[in-house]
This record gives structure tokens, sequence and C-alpha cells, in this order.
């Protein structure tokens, strides 16, 4: 059951995805994707690949209107080792400021115990000055067998800003958790880094970590201990 609970991820929080070269369809939809190759694979600071490297991939079509439906996927190291991220939502801008919410449903395929739930989710995003800020919530609602019958709630902030004079971006995430994810209760993840891109590929870097875990040992054991996290991506 503990594998259930650290093995969601989300995907519009991804930090690996990078933003994709689009593709323009007919009647206004528009296509994007790309893969990566992450040296672990955290969500929400809880390593979801035993703190080895994982292999990730997403695809997207949205539509003129705001609407929008993808999957993102990973490799993990529990339930058959896949992860698949059912999504669909809805953004729209409102001035200088974009509004974007929608539900995530986790997949794990082929395994052999009930282990998909579904996530809404809720974010608002906007430019300060030379910074991009997003705020958002993410809510598991109680009654899912994978859930534990329990609810939890993810509340984050992402900033991320361009180095002028260079390719890179930093980029910094502050996220709460309460509930039962992290073995319950409620804990801290925050993460600095910067990326850069060349072409279709984007380098980045970053050090992740997590605070309000009772002790060492069941942070170890969650794989939520600080590390230096590297990632390659590449867009289609």
């Amino acid at each position: 059951m503990r594998n259930i609970i650290l093995g969601m991820s989300a995907f519009a929080l991804a930090a690996v995805a990078t933003p994709a070269l689009a593709e323009e369809a007919t009647d206004g939809f528009t296509v994007t994707g790309g893969a990566a190759l992450v040296s672990d694979y955290r969500f929400r600071g809880l390593s979801q690949s035993g703190e080895e490297a994982a292999v990730q991939g997403w695809a997207t079509i949205g539509h003129e209107s705001g609407f929008y439906a993808g999957f993102w996927g990973s490799s993990i190291n529990f339930a058959n080792g896949t992860e698949v991220d059912a999504i669909v939502g809805y953004s729209t801008s409102l001035g200088d400021v974009t509004v974007d919410g929608g539900v995530t449903y986790y997949i794990y395929p082929g395994s052999t115990y009930s282990s998909d739930v579904f996530e809404p989710y809720l974010s608002v995003s906007g430019q300060l000055g030379p910074v991009k800020a997003k705020v958002g919530a993410a809510y598991i609602f109680e009654g899912q067998n994978a859930a534990l019958d329990q609810d939890n709630i993810y509340l984050y902030t992402d900033l991320s800003a361009a180095v002028p004079g260079t390719p890179l971006t930093v980029k910094g995430h502050y996220g709460y958790n309460d509930g039962f994810i992290g073995a319950g209760g409620n804990y801290s993840d925050y993460s600095i880094g910067a990326e850069a891109s060349w072409k279709a590929l984007t380098f980045g870097v970053s050090y992740v970590n997590t605070s309000g875990f009772a002790n060492k040992a069941g942070k170890e054991l969650a794989g939520a201990d600080g590390a230096m996290l590297f990632t390659v991506s590449a867009a289609f």
C-alpha cells in the first residue's frame, strides 16, 4: 500500500517537462509532446523510481478554445514498472493572468491491486516583472480505494526567470502536502535549479529536498532526502 501512496505524479507539475514544439492540426487543434531521461523521478519530493534513473514521455492535444487532453508516463520501481497519467483540462487567460483547471487520472497498467486515483487541480499563473509565477492546488478526494479512503491536498508555488544574456532559466518550487501521501500527516518539498535549451533539447539540474518528516529513517525510506537531479528532454 505504501507503493500506491508514493506512486503518483502530476502531468502539469512534472519538473522535467520542457516546452514542446507544436504541430498545428486542423480545426484549431494543436499537438505537442516530448520525452525525457531523468536521474531520479521525484513526485512532490518523493522518489518514484527507487532513486534511480527513469524514462518519461508526454503528449497533449489542445484546442484554441482552451480545452486540452493528454497523457504523461514514466518508468517506476513498483506496480509493474509503469505509470501513465491521463489528463483533461481547460486553460484561459483573464487579463494578464492564466487560469488552468482539470483532473488527472493516475493509472498503473497491469497492476494486481487497486491503484488508480483521480485528482482535480487548479492553478493561476502570471508575469511579475521578469519573474513568471504560478500558484496551484491539487486535491484527492475521499472514497477512492487507492487513496485509502482518505483525502489529500497539495498546495504549491513555482517561480522562474530567464537570466539576461544567457540561455539559462532559473527555477524555484515550494509545495506543502497535507494528507495520506508521504505516509500520512504533512510535509513540505522544495527545489531550486536551472535549465538551458539547445535546439529541441533542454538540459536541467536542480536540488530537491523535503522537510517535516518525523525522523531521518522515515525520510530516507520515502526517498525524500536531499539530492541533485539531472534531466535531458527532447520536444517534438
